[in-house]
Protein backbone atom coordinates (compact mmCIF):
# COMPACT_ATOMS: atom_id res chain seq x y z
CA UNK A 1 0.00 0.00 0.00
CA UNK A 2 1.06 2.96 -0.74
CA UNK A 3 1.25 6.15 1.43
CA UNK A 4 0.00 8.96 -0.06
CA UNK A 5 -1.91 9.45 -2.97
CA UNK A 6 -3.52 12.61 -5.52
CA UNK A 7 -3.58 15.84 -3.38
CA UNK A 8 -7.17 17.37 -3.04
CA UNK A 9 -6.89 20.62 -3.64
CA UNK A 10 -7.53 23.03 -0.36
CA UNK A 11 -7.47 19.56 1.89
CA UNK A 12 -6.60 20.21 5.64
CA UNK A 13 -8.81 18.26 7.38
CA UNK A 14 -8.59 14.12 7.17
CA UNK A 15 -11.64 11.61 7.79
CA UNK A 16 -11.10 8.63 9.71
CA UNK A 17 -12.63 5.61 7.40
CA UNK A 18 -13.47 2.01 8.11
CA UNK A 19 -12.99 -0.06 5.51
CA UNK A 20 -13.82 -4.20 5.31
CA UNK A 21 -11.21 -6.58 6.80
CA UNK A 22 -8.23 -6.82 5.09
CA UNK A 23 -9.70 -4.56 1.69
CA UNK A 24 -7.81 -1.65 2.64
CA UNK A 25 -6.18 -1.64 -0.83
CA UNK A 26 -9.05 -1.98 -2.36
CA UNK A 27 -10.53 1.18 -1.10
CA UNK A 28 -7.41 3.11 -0.98
CA UNK A 29 -7.04 2.26 -5.23
CA UNK A 30 -11.13 3.34 -5.47
CA UNK A 31 -10.88 6.43 -3.14
CA UNK A 32 -7.66 7.87 -5.98
CA UNK A 33 -9.61 7.15 -9.00
CA UNK A 34 -11.76 10.22 -7.47
CA UNK A 35 -9.30 11.90 -6.62
CA UNK A 36 -8.87 11.96 -2.85
CA UNK A 37 -5.49 12.32 -1.39
CA UNK A 38 -5.33 9.01 0.83
CA UNK A 39 -3.09 7.43 3.50
CA UNK A 40 -2.65 4.00 5.02
CA UNK A 41 0.19 4.35 7.75
CA UNK A 42 2.09 1.12 7.81
CA UNK A 43 4.17 -0.65 9.84
CA UNK A 44 6.97 -3.14 9.37
CA UNK A 45 5.88 -6.60 10.80
CA UNK A 46 7.99 -9.43 11.36
CA UNK A 47 5.88 -13.06 9.76
CA UNK A 48 6.99 -16.27 10.41
CA UNK A 49 5.64 -19.37 7.82
CA UNK A 50 7.37 -22.38 7.23
CA UNK A 51 10.33 -21.56 9.55
CA UNK A 52 11.50 -18.54 7.54
CA UNK A 53 10.78 -14.95 9.17
CA UNK A 54 10.39 -12.39 6.75
CA UNK A 55 9.64 -8.59 6.90
CA UNK A 56 5.71 -7.39 5.96
CA UNK A 57 3.93 -4.24 5.50
CA UNK A 58 0.61 -4.18 7.46
CA UNK A 59 -1.44 -1.81 8.17
CA UNK A 60 -0.85 0.56 11.57
CA UNK A 61 -4.35 0.90 11.98
CA UNK A 62 -6.16 -2.44 10.57
CA UNK A 63 -9.13 -2.12 8.50
CA UNK A 64 -9.04 1.62 8.80
CA UNK A 65 -7.43 4.51 6.70
CA UNK A 66 -7.58 8.42 6.39
CA UNK A 67 -8.72 10.67 3.56
CA UNK A 68 -7.90 14.29 2.73
CA UNK A 69 -11.35 16.01 1.85
CA UNK A 70 -12.42 19.60 1.73
CA UNK A 71 -15.13 20.26 4.87
CA UNK A 72 -17.01 22.87 3.23
CA UNK A 73 -17.72 21.45 -0.25
CA UNK A 74 -19.54 18.37 1.08
CA UNK A 75 -17.60 16.15 -1.23
CA UNK A 76 -16.35 14.06 0.78
CA UNK A 77 -20.50 11.63 0.76
CA UNK A 78 -19.02 9.48 -1.73
CA UNK A 79 -16.37 8.31 0.08
CA UNK A 80 -19.11 6.00 2.07
CA UNK A 81 -20.08 4.85 -1.07
CA UNK A 82 -16.87 3.53 -2.60
CA UNK A 83 -15.62 -0.19 -2.90
CA UNK A 84 -13.89 -1.33 -0.12
CA UNK A 85 -15.25 1.29 2.75
CA UNK A 86 -17.83 0.08 5.24
CA UNK A 87 -18.50 3.63 6.75
CA UNK A 88 -16.93 6.66 8.21
CA UNK A 89 -15.91 7.24 11.76
CA UNK A 90 -18.77 9.99 12.78
CA UNK A 91 -20.38 11.22 15.45
CA UNK A 92 -23.82 10.76 15.04
CA UNK A 93 -24.92 12.11 11.58
CA UNK A 94 -21.69 14.44 11.23
CA UNK A 95 -18.01 12.86 9.96
CA UNK A 96 -15.37 13.55 12.54
CA UNK A 97 -12.40 15.24 11.30
CA UNK A 98 -8.55 14.79 12.47
CA UNK A 99 -5.97 17.68 12.30
CA UNK A 100 -3.97 17.74 9.37
CA UNK A 101 -1.17 18.26 11.76
CA UNK A 102 -2.24 14.12 13.08
CA UNK A 103 -0.95 13.17 9.82
CA UNK A 104 1.60 15.20 9.08
CA UNK A 105 3.17 13.97 12.49
CA UNK A 106 2.60 10.06 11.28
CA UNK A 107 3.88 10.87 7.61
CA UNK A 108 7.04 12.27 9.54
CA UNK A 109 7.67 8.90 11.63
CA UNK A 110 7.94 7.15 8.12
CA UNK A 111 10.90 5.36 7.17
CA UNK A 112 10.97 3.23 3.43
CA UNK A 113 7.35 3.73 3.35
CA UNK A 114 6.97 2.06 7.22
CA UNK A 115 5.93 4.20 9.97
CA UNK A 116 9.15 3.79 12.58
CA UNK A 117 8.27 3.92 16.76
CA UNK A 118 10.61 6.73 18.59
CA UNK A 119 13.22 5.32 19.62
CA UNK A 120 12.81 4.07 23.49
CA UNK A 121 13.79 6.12 25.87
CA UNK A 122 14.54 3.50 28.30
CA UNK A 123 16.89 1.03 28.76
CA UNK A 124 17.37 -1.87 30.96
CA UNK A 125 18.88 -1.32 34.32
CA UNK A 126 17.35 1.97 34.09
CA UNK A 127 15.66 3.49 37.32
CA UNK A 128 12.33 5.14 36.70
CA UNK A 129 9.27 6.37 38.55
CA UNK A 130 6.11 4.65 38.53
CA UNK A 131 3.26 7.51 37.84
CA UNK A 132 -0.15 6.10 37.58
CA UNK A 133 -2.06 2.69 38.97
CA UNK A 134 -1.39 1.44 42.67
CA UNK A 135 2.64 1.79 42.68
CA UNK A 136 2.48 5.37 41.94
CA UNK A 137 5.50 7.44 42.97
CA UNK A 138 7.31 4.32 43.56
CA UNK A 139 11.08 3.95 41.99
CA UNK A 140 11.33 0.65 40.39
CA UNK A 141 14.51 -0.66 38.20
CA UNK A 142 13.86 -1.99 34.33
CA UNK A 143 14.76 -5.72 34.41
CA UNK A 144 13.63 -6.43 30.72
CA UNK A 145 11.83 -4.56 28.01
CA UNK A 146 9.45 -5.95 25.32
CA UNK A 147 8.26 -5.04 21.87
CA UNK A 148 4.86 -3.97 22.87
CA UNK A 149 6.16 -0.80 24.94
CA UNK A 150 5.98 -3.01 28.41
CA UNK A 151 8.84 -2.79 30.78
CA UNK A 152 9.05 -5.85 33.67
CA UNK A 153 10.69 -3.50 36.55
CA UNK A 154 11.71 -4.73 40.07
CA UNK A 155 10.15 -2.83 42.82
CA UNK A 156 11.65 -2.90 46.30
CA UNK A 157 8.43 -3.36 48.44
CA UNK A 158 8.86 -4.57 51.81
CA UNK A 159 12.41 -5.89 51.64
CA UNK A 160 11.88 -7.78 48.93
CA UNK A 161 11.92 -7.54 45.26
CA UNK A 162 8.94 -7.81 43.30
CA UNK A 163 8.43 -8.12 39.68
CA UNK A 164 5.86 -5.65 37.89
CA UNK A 165 4.73 -5.48 34.36
CA UNK A 166 4.00 -1.87 33.24
CA UNK A 167 3.30 0.21 30.36
CA UNK A 168 5.78 2.31 29.18
CA UNK A 169 3.94 5.07 28.86
CA UNK A 170 3.23 4.87 32.68
CA UNK A 171 6.69 5.74 34.20
CA UNK A 172 9.08 8.07 33.90
CA UNK A 173 12.98 8.64 34.11
CA UNK A 174 13.98 8.93 37.78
Amino acid sequence: MAIAGNHCEGSSAWIVVNTHPHREQMAVDHLRRQDFEVYCPMLLKRRSHARRVSAVLRPLFPSYLFVGVDATLRRWRSVRSTYGVRSGADNGDELSFLDDAFIQNLKAREVNGAVVRPANPYRVGQKVCISSGPFDGIIATIIEMDERDRLIVLLNLMSRGIKVKVNSDCVSPA
